[in-house]
């Protein structure tokens, strides 16, 4: 079977060409175990990177349910897996806290406009070379943002006034509400992280992140534990998705917008294609770079439309879809219905859910974020160090995009010396 290099240029669902190949019983069989699979994973982790975006935690379902399904139907990858992700909790975050729920929306729904485009006008391939160092750099800069803005609920800590976004601003507040620490909440956030990870050395084919936070759920109701929840703090979860409408837009807030579209865009687009070229270094296969970015495009309109937040790429889930032996894109199709499935008749088991137990789980999210090999490999060339310290520097004292923008900068200053310049002996 050709491995698709061949029609990597078309602008073809890959879901078209696995039609056009045959679909059997037995790849739909294979399909609904791994779309079942998958599920189970985004089920606490759609919440839990919701909650730490700023937002209820049934709109990280609608970006699964929606978002995820058009991925899958209409990507140019056989197996990836679209849904809300943990490098966008920053960037959702902030863009939140300034602009509200409608100004959130809004960049979500332009920035999907600019990565159709992008999709269309056949400028994926370039995303794909934006410099290792540079990728390396903000999402490990990515990571211990995510970290620190978990700290608070991992700890069930009480703050005097808001939470600062800045890194630095907000450890010393963090540091100062000490003395608030709530030792149940604390602990079951250390128990949720702790048994992830021993559950995914000793039964890594077993779910994890569900069952550290169903055990959680199941210890806080048994035992009466004074740690807060989905329920005491959201409320209820509702029974299915929302009516579709467009997010309030004017010229004033679209020009207000614009850096954090242009954010969402960047970020969207290397996520993407950073998780498809993973399930292609998993299965052999070539993915379709302009017609990802067109799905994940499509994808980011659809789900602002029904109050979802940015839809990308998620390299964990793609991969654990691979793992669990999906054939097509049929597969990411069906864990959104099993998603919806959820939604629909079990919304209020969601209520028992402690905030400290997703606390934990997005602790696992970011050590496997981190890229610590890499960034340590890195440190030993001066070239790829001095890129990779400035864009995880400037990721954490500044922003995304003022990380990216900087390194991309400095590797292509440092490439232009080094050709300039003849090596000693040459």
């Amino acid at each position: 079977m050709p491995d698709g290099s061949a029609t990597a240029h078309l602008y073809r669902p890959k879901l078209v060409t696995i039609l056009r190949e045959g679909y059997g019983p037995d790849k739909f069989r294979k399909d609904v175990l791994a779309a079942l699979t998958v599920a189970i994973v985004a089920l606490p982790l759609s919440m839990a990177i919701a909650v730490a975006s700023g937002v209820t935690p049934e709109r990280g379902l609608y970006t699964s349910i929606v978002g995820g399904f058009l991925v899958s139907a209409l990507g140019g990858s056989r197996f990836q897996i679209g849904g809300p992700a943990g490098a966008f909790i920053v960037l959702v975050a902030a863009t939140g806290a300034k602009f509200g729920l409608q100004g959130l929306l809004l960049t979500v729904l332009m920035s999907g406009l600019l990565l159709t485009l992008l999709g269309i006008s056949r400028l994926g391939s370039l995303i794909r070379h934006i410099p290792h160092a540079v990728t390396v750099g903000f999402t490990c800069g990515i990571a211990v943002t995510i970290l620190a803005s978990q700290l608070k609920d991992f700890g069930g800590l009480t703050l005097a006034g808001a939470e600062p976004g800045p890194l630095l601003p907000k450890l010393a507040a963090l540091g100062g509400a000490l003395s608030t620490l709530n030792l149940s909440a604390f602990a079951i956030g250390g128990f949720s992280a702790a048994l992830i990870f021993l559950i995914r050395y000793f039964r890594p084919q077993w779910p994890g992140m569900l069952i550290a936070v169903a055990v959680a759920s199941l210890a806080g109701v048994l035992f009466h534990l004074p740690a807060e929840t989905i329920g005491s703090r959201f409320g209820a979860l509702p029974h299915g998705l929302l009516w579709p409408r467009l997010p309030d837009v004017t010229l004033h807030l679209l020009w207000q917008l614009l850096p954090a579209i242009f954010s969402f865009t960047l970020l969207g687009g290397v996520e993407s294609l950073l998780s498809a070229k993973v399930a292609d270094t998993m299965t052999g296969r070539k993915h379709r770079s302009n017609m990802e970015l067109v799905a994940q495009g499509i994808a980011n309109i659809v789900s602002a439309l029904f109050g979802g937040i940015s839809v990308t790429g998620t390299i964990a889930r793609t991969a654990t879809n691979v793992r669990a032996g999906a054939t097509s894109p049929l597969s990411g199709m069906m864990h959104s219905l099993f998603l919806l499935l959820f939604l629909m008749v079990a919304a209020p088991l969601a209520g028992y859910v402690p905030l400290a137990s997703l606390a934990g789980v997005l602790v696992v999210v970011c050590w496997n974020m981190a890229e610590k090999k890499e960034f340590g490999r890195l440190l030993h060339e001066w070239r790829g160090a001095s890129v990779l310290l400035v864009t995880f520097g400037l990721t954490l004292v500044e922003d995304l995009t003022t990380g990216i923008v900087a390194g991309c900068v400095l590797a292509a200053l440092l490439a232009i010396f080094r050709r300039g310049v003849p090596e000693e002996g040459a």
